[in-house]
């Protein structure tokens, strides 16, 4: 393959790149408004799907203060998405778990996607599976660096 078509696929796997991350944004901002919570708050639910969490590890998680993290745990419980409990070994703390209502409605507006995510998937070889994976992480990678840059840039320290 010359180096011109190989410059012209970095480009294209830039632009597609891009648009991706333009969809996934899209759907969340429709999934938000459908749920009728913020970004935040739609981030807060997908870190409780994969199990229960603390108020502080939520705030880590989401970069938050614990003030904000209560108010937004506030907000979600009055929405009936969260609840709180206390912690079996600890009753002074307190676990987060979304609540079966949630879970029903991030599977109806994430499970089709889910569904036809892995029929496409389904459909590459271990070794390109192997290749987007590495893809994938990397990219994340690389936002995560400069995510953090990008942060350090209003702080006046």
């Amino acid at each position: 393959m010359s180096r011109e078509n190989v410059e012209t696929l970095h480009e294209q796997v830039g632009r597609s790149a891009q648009a991706l991350q333009s969809a996934v944004d899209d759907v969340d901002t429709a999934a938000a408004a459908y749920l009728g919570v913020n970004r935040t708050d739609l981030r807060c639910l997908e870190i409780l799907q994969a199990g229960e969490s603390t108020p502080g590890a939520l705030a880590a998680g989401l970069n938050l203060t614990s003030g904000s993290v209560t108010t937004m745990l506030d907000r979600l419980v009055k929405l009936g998405y969260v609840s709180r409990h206390p912690e079996p070994g600890d009753r002074r703390k307190v676990v987060v778990r979304m609540t079966s209502e949630a879970a029903t409605k991030a599977w109806g507006i994430y499970g089709p996607i889910a569904v036809e995510g892995a029929a496409a998937v389904a459909k590459y070889t271990a070794a390109e599976l192997h290749t987007i994976i590495d893809f994938l992480d990397r990219s994340r990678e690389l936002q995560e660096r400069h995510r953090t840059r990008i942060a350090a840039l209003s702080d006046p320290a």
